[in-house]
């Protein structure tokens, strides 16, 4: 038996939340529709940005994931240390994707093919991000809170919880498309964010399996409980 690599779930978390912004960078430069989870904050972004300069795609992902982490404290009827410590998170997510956008923007993108290809990282580095993040104790971005919440209250395969919560998501970002620019106008959402509700699940289920043969998840530091409470 191949003995499994150690890696510590804050470096999983560090990983994760670096590449997760990454990948989102690059969707946003493929223009080929956001992915379904960040659909919603995207486009209130586009919305916002037209009144005030300041209202960046990052500062807008935490203000609605803010809003996320209060819906779900009323769902689970409590209201854990880890939901505000996963709004800490997504202003870090939020700060690094701008500067991923930032980083993304200097780099020469011509033509379909290096759309297409764009488009196709991001699907693969997004699911590979969220997977790894699912592997730490340190509060995950709302997204990923919301998803691991459900599945681990109510029992729940954690691949089918996240399609659901992904479908989910697309369509609120198809209603808020037409609210903002009319209807018949899919700004921000397209064929691109529909293949993403379709496939990004079931990848992140598989990556998940994969880190699970691969790694031996420990903790480097004892803050496990103050996390979880």
């Amino acid at each position: 038996m191949n003995k499994k690599i150690t890696l510590y779930s804050e470096a999983a978390y560090v990983i994760g939340i670096t590449i997760l912004a990454f990948a989102t960078a690059l969707m946003e430069k493929a223009s080929f529709g956001m992915s379904m989870v960040v659909a919603p904050a995207y486009l209130i972004h586009l919305k916002m940005s037209q009144y005030f300069a300041w209202f960046t795609f990052g500062v807008s992902e935490y203000i609605f994931q803010a809003f996320l982490i209060i819906v779900l404290s009323i769902v689970m009827g409590k209201l854990k240390k880890g939901y505000f410590m996963s709004f800490v998170t997504a202003v870090i997510y939020g700060t690094i994707l701008d500067a991923s956008i930032w980083i993304v923007g200097l780099i020469p993108f011509d033509g379909i093919a290096a759309r297409i290809v764009c488009f196709a990282l991001g699907i693969i580095i997004c699911a590979l991000g969220v997977a790894m993040l699912f592997m730490t104790y340190i509060s995950p971005e709302a997204y990923e809170l919301v998803v691991k919440e459900i599945s681990v209250n109510y029992k729940k395969d954690i691949g089918k919880v996240k399609t659901i919560y992904d479908c989910s998501s697309c369509v609120l970002g198809i209603i808020l498309s037409f609210i903002f620019f009319g209807l018949g106008h899919f700004v921000g959402v397209s064929f691109g964010t529909v293949i993403c509700a379709l496939v990004n699940g079931w990848l992140i289920g598989r990556f998940s399996r994969l880190y699970g043969r691969v790694f031996e998840v420990k903790d480097a530091l004892k803050l496990r409980d103050w996390f979880t409470k």
